[in-house]
């Protein structure tokens, strides 16, 4: 139980550093973090992490696509870490650290009932994978292999770069 209590307080520490940031790179360093911890704490509540998986590659598109356009506009621009914002980080990190070893039997109680659960998320997870159901599954692997190759082969790599020199 000790992770959702960890995975809590990280979101809530990048929370209060995004507010902090000023530079465009940090900040999306920063929404990343943030993301992957509410992938985590969203994986540990459904007992699965189909949920997560799909958040979390929604989010990544986006983020690249962030910094493509991040990079073409400031290629340039040198990135220097300011002292303060480490230094806030740091007390935020002992501070997680001091709030993560008090204990509470409310949320050790409901972690009991989530591990109870686990055997039956199991059962239906597996259904996924006997014969009925798995023909299903073949089908979206074979349409996504499909789509990866006419994607590869629409692009045209050996064209060049996407961002053109001037």
């Amino acid at each position: 139980m000790s992770d959702m209590k960890f995975y809590l307080m990280m979101t809530l520490i990048f929370a209060l550093l995004f507010l902090i940031l000023k530079h465009p790179l940090t900040c999306g360093l920063m929404l990343l973090m943030q993301t992957i911890s509410v992938t985590l704490i969203t994986g540990l509540l459904n007992l699965n992490y189909w949920f997560s998986y799909i958040l979390f590659l929604i989010m990544i598109g986006g983020m690249l696509i962030l910094f493509i356009y991040m990079t073409s506009i400031a290629s340039n621009e040198k990135f220097k870490p300011s002292m303060k914002i480490i230094m806030i980080s740091i007390i935020y990190f002992l501070m997680n650290l001091s709030l993560m070893f008090t204990d509470s039997s409310y949320w050790n109680y409901k972690f009991m009932l989530a591990e109870m659960k686990i055997n039956s998320m199991n059962n239906i997870m597996m259904k996924f994978m006997h014969f009925p159901h798995n023909f299903m599954l073949m089908l979206m692997i074979i349409y996504l292999l499909l789509t990866l190759i006419a994607v590869v082969n629409i692009t045209k790599i050996n064209q060049g770069p996407v961002k053109q020199n001037i």
